[in-house]
C-alpha cells in the first residue's frame, strides 16, 4: 500500500481527469425521456444521436407518492434501449438526470436502483433550481448572441421552469410545480375539453405563477424564448391556424385556445404538428403557457432550440475543463459563510493526500468523484460557524442539504451534508446507507478522511505538518509520526486516542506509531 504523505499541505491541487471526446446526456423528464449523444471537437458539440420517447412518468406517480407499476415497467424498458446505445462508453461521459416527478415520488429507491441498472450508469436526481440553471444553459448557447437580458420559459411534464439571464448567466430562476402532464391529467383527464375546465385549468396555473410575478416583472427582459417539445407544438399549431405567424403571441395563444375548446375533446384535436402522443397533454401546456403570458405581461416568444439535455452537455463539459459550476458554487458558499479560506484548504489539501494513500486498500480508485467530494466537504466544513459554534457540523450538515447549490444534484448535496456533519464528534452509520451508490458504501471512507484532516489541523498552524504517513486495510488505518511529535503535541495526542474510539464504534481499527527518523 501506498502510504499518504502531509508534508506539504498547502492547497487542495485539481485531480487529473478525463476528457471525453463522445458525452451523452439522459433527461428522465416526467413527460419524455430524452437522450442526446453528442462529439465534443473543437469548442463545439455535435449531436450524433437523438432518442425521445414518451413515458409519461408524472401520470405514473399516485397521490401516496408511489410510482405506478405500469409505468415503472415502461420507464425500465425505454432505460434499457437506451443502455444498449450507452453501454460501450464510460463512466464520466455520460450524466442522467431526473426531474419534477422522480423529485415528488416516495420509496422510490427500488425503481433507481432497477433504472439505474436499465441505462447502466448513475442517475441524479436534480432540483427545480438546477433543472432551470441547466435548462438556462442549453438554450443560452443555442441563441444569438444579443444586448440585454432575456427570459426562458420551458413547459415539462411536472413543472414549469422560468429563468431570466443575460448572455450565458442566469440571473432569476424558478421552478414551478405545474406541468402539462399533471395539469393535463387534472382538468382533462378524460379526454373531454370545455371552457369551463380551460378556465379552471388556466386558473390552477395562474395560481402557481402569482408569487413569482413581481420578482420577474421586476427584473424585466428585452427577449423571451419558449424550449420544449410543449412550447415547440404551441408554436406549429398557432402557424397552422396562422400561416404567417413566425413567433408565438398572446393573440395567438388566445385564437388557439379558443380552436382546443371548440374541439371538445383530446382526439378531436386536428392539428397536423400535434402528435397522437402529444394529445392527451396538449390543452394543460397550453393553459399554462397562456397563462405565463397574461400574468408576465408578455407579446411574443421566439422557439428556441435547446433545453436540459443540451445543458447536461455543455455543464459536463464544464466539469470536464476549469468551468465546473459546482467549484464557483463552493466558493461562493465559502464567501456567504465566512469560511476561514487559509485553514480550509490546510484540511482539504491533508484530507486529499490521506485519499491518495488509502485509494487502493478502500476501492475508491474507480469513483472519480471521491477526490472533488472530499476536496469541497474539506473547504465547507466549517460553515456552520457562521449560524453558531455548538453544534456547528450539525448546522453546516443542514445548510448543505437545504441550500439551492447550483451544479449539485440532490444525492451530492445529500453526500457533502452527511460527510460535514460527520467530522467531528460521535460517529455512527445512521443516514449512510440510504445514500446514492457508490455514495452509500464510499460516505464513511470519505468522512473518516476528513476527521482525520480535521483533527491534525485543529491548532491552525499555518505551518506545514510534519511527514505524517496513512496506510489501511479493509478495516483498519495507521497513522505514522515522527519519533517525538505526538509528545510535543499532547492535545493532538489525546484528540487522536478518542478517535481511536469513535472509529471502533463503526467497525475501524486506528493506530498510532511512532517513527525513529
Amino acid at each position: 500500500m501506498r502510504p499518504a504523505d502531509t508534508r506539504t499541505p498547502r492547497t487542495a491541487r485539481s485531480t487529473t481527469r478525463y476528457r471525453p471526446e463522445v458525452l451523452a446526456a439522459v433527461d428522465l423528464g416526467s413527460n419524455s425521456f430524452h437522450m442526446v449523444v453528442a462529439r465534443y471537437s473543437h469548442g463545439q458539440l455535435v449531436i450524433i444521436d437523438r432518442l425521445r420517447e414518451m413515458v409519461r412518468l408524472a401520470s405514473g406517480v399516485e397521490e401516496n407518492g408511489r410510482i405506478d407499476p405500469a409505468v415503472a415497467e415502461r420507464a425500465i424498458a425505454c432505460l434499457q434501449r437506451f443502455g444498449q446505445r450507452l453501454r460501450a462508453m464510460r463512466a464520466g461521459s455520460v450524466r442522467a438526470v431526473g426531474t419534477s416527478a422522480l423529485r415528488l415520488a416516495h420509496r422510490k429507491e427500488s425503481f433507481l436502483a432497477r433504472a439505474r441498472a436499465a441505462l447502466g450508469h448513475p442517475i441524479e436526481i436534480i432540483s427545480g433550481r438546477e433543472e432551470a440553471r441547466l435548462i438556462y444553459a442549453g438554450v443560452a448557447t443555442n441563441l444569438p448572441r444579443e444586448p440585454g437580458r432575456r427570459l426562458i420559459v420551458d413547459i415539462g411534464g411536472g413543472s414549469t421552469e422560468l429563468i431570466i439571464g443575460q448572455g450565458l448567466h442566469p440571473l432569476e430562476l424558478e421552478s414551478l410545480r405545474v406541468g402539462c402532464v399533471v395539469l393535463s391529467e387534472r382538468y382533462f383527464g378524460d379526454g373531454k375539453i370545455s371552457a369551463k375546465r380551460m378556465a379552471a385549468a388556466r386558473l390552477a396555473a395562474r395560481m402557481q405563477l402569482a408569487p413569482v410575478r413581481n420578482a420577474f416583472r421586476r427584473r424585466g427582459w428585452q427577449h423571451c424564448a419558449g424550449s420544449s417539445g410543449t412550447v415547440r407544438a404551441i408554436g406549429e399549431a398557432i402557424r397552422e391556424l396562422s400561416p404567417r405567424a413566425t413567433l408565438i403571441t398572446a393573440g395567438g395563444l388566445e385564437r388557439l385556445v379558443d380552436a382546443v375548446v371548440a374541439a371538445g375533446h383530446t382526439r378531436a384535436l386536428e392539428f397536423a404538428t400535434v402528435t397522437d402522443d402529444r394529445r392527451p397533454v396538449f390543452p394543460g401546456g397550453l393553459a399554462i403557457l397562456a397563462e405565463v403570458f397574461a400574468v408576465l405581461g408578455m407579446k411574443e416568444m421566439r422557439i428556441a432550440d435547446g433545453a436540459l439535455r443540451e445543458g447536461l452537455l455543455y455543464d459536463m463539459i464544464g466539469r470536464n475543463t476549469d468551468e465546473d459550476a459546482r467549484e464557483r458554487t463552493v466558493r461562493s458558499m465559502q464567501l456567504r459563510y465566512h469560511v476561514d479560506g487559509e485553514q480550509a484548504e490546510r484540511v482539504a489539501a491533508t484530507a486529499l493526500k490521506f485519499l491518495a494513500g488509502v485509494r487502493d486498500a478502500w476501492k475508491l480508485r474507480a469513483e472519480p468523484e471521491a477526490a472533488l467530494m472530499l476536496k469541497w466537504a474539506a473547504r465547507l466544513h466549517e460553515i456552520g460557524l457562521d449560524v453558531a459554534h455548538s453544534g456547528y457540523h450539525r448546522h453546516g450538515a443542514y445548510l448543505l442539504e437545504n441550500a439551492d447549490m447550483p451544479g449539485f444534484s440532490r444525492g451530492e448535496q445529500s453526500l457533502l451534508a452527511r460527510v460535514v456533519g460527520a467530522h467531528r464528534r460521535k460517529l455512527s452509520r445512521e443516514g449512510l446507507a440510504e445514500l446514492v451508490p457508490p455514495w452509500d458504501r464510499a460516505a464513511l471512507h470519505l468522512i473518516v478522511l476528513l476527521r482525520l484532516a480535521v483533527l491534525l489541523h485543529r491548532g491552525r498552524e499555518r505551518g506545514p505538518l510534519p511527514r505524517i504517513k496513512l496506510t489501511a486495510g479493509t478495516r483498519s488505518l495507521q497513522l505514522a509520526f515522527p519519533s517525538r511529535w505526538l509528545a510535543d503535541h499532547p492535545l493532538t495526542e489525546a484528540d487522536l486516542r478518542q478517535e481511536e474510539q469513535y472509529l471502533r464504534a463503526v467497525g475501524l481499527r486506528l493506530r498510532l506509531t511512532r517513527r525513529r527518523r
